[in-house]
């Protein structure tokens, strides 16, 4: 998917999205994907072109809520959506949001794992426990 569309291959760091999430990495990365997704067209013309902007690093995510085309599309896009979640009982609307925490937690600890599996084969480091630079002298 090309989340980065002009000719530069510029993309956003994750700093941008790290604001918007309280500094949670997971609800970081879980927003880029939501705009990857948006980027390929998946929510219309208009949002495509917003996560194009957001995600090259163009526009602000904050600056893209206020363009009235942008905003209008995710109203129109999330009424639907609204409107299945008030036709949910109590009982559905939970076990939605526990999937959605399992789902949270699954993607924590892949992030966690990923870090770990990084810092494992970065060239230069090495395990407190590998042996080295040890000496009964």
């Amino acid at each position: 998917m090309d989340s980065a569309p002009d000719s530069s291959g510029k993309r956003v760091d994750d700093s941008e999205f790290l604001e918007m999430t309280q500094q949670d990495p997971v609800q970081a990365k879980i927003l880029r994907r939501s705009l990857e997704h948006l980027a390929s067209g998946l929510g219309g013309d208009a949002l495509k072109e917003m996560a194009q902007e957001v995600l090259s690093g163009r526009m602000g995510l904050r600056e893209a809520a206020d363009v009235s085309a942008y905003a209008e599309q995710a109203v129109e896009r999330a009424a639907p959506l609204a409107e299945r979640w008030a036709a949910l009982s109590d009982g559905e609307r939970e076990a939605l949001a526990a999937e959605g925490e399992r789902q949270i937690e699954d993607e924590r600890r892949r992030l966690d794992e990923e870090r770990r599996t990084e810092s494992e084969n970065r060239p230069g480091t090495k395990s407190r426990h590998d042996g080295s630079g040890w000496s009964l002298y």
